[in-house]
């Protein structure tokens, strides 16, 4: 299948709502990390497609005291898989996560 031929403009665009969506996730993780929001509050949004584009590795390695091999580790017991976004996380994946964050 072909590449589309998109214009410049439209390229520009895109490029700018990309950069917009990854400013706002760096400021999300950045609130994460400082205490100033918690799990609860990415898990109640991700419906929203900041939010529910961001991969939950790195939401979890945002969180105080959880670093990457922690964050792989809650990943494997709860049985979600490494490329998992937020907005895929099943009803019983997203209580585990939070049962086990508590």
């Amino acid at each position: 299948m072909a590449v589309p031929k998109i214009s410049a403009e439209d390229r520009k665009k895109a490029l700018e709502k990309a950069q917009k969506v990854r400013k706002e996730r760096a400021a999300l993780r950045q609130d994460l990390k400082a205490g100033k929001m918690k799990i609860d509050d990415i898990i109640g949004k991700k419906g929203e497609d900041v939010i529910g584009g961001m991969r939950v590795k790195y939401v979890l390695e945002s969180l105080p005291g959880i670093g990457k091999v922690r964050a792989k580790e809650i990943m494997d017991q709860i049985g979600i898989d490494e490329n998992r976004k937020v907005k895929g996380l099943g009803s019983r994946q997203t209580e585990a996560l939070l049962a086990r964050l508590k």
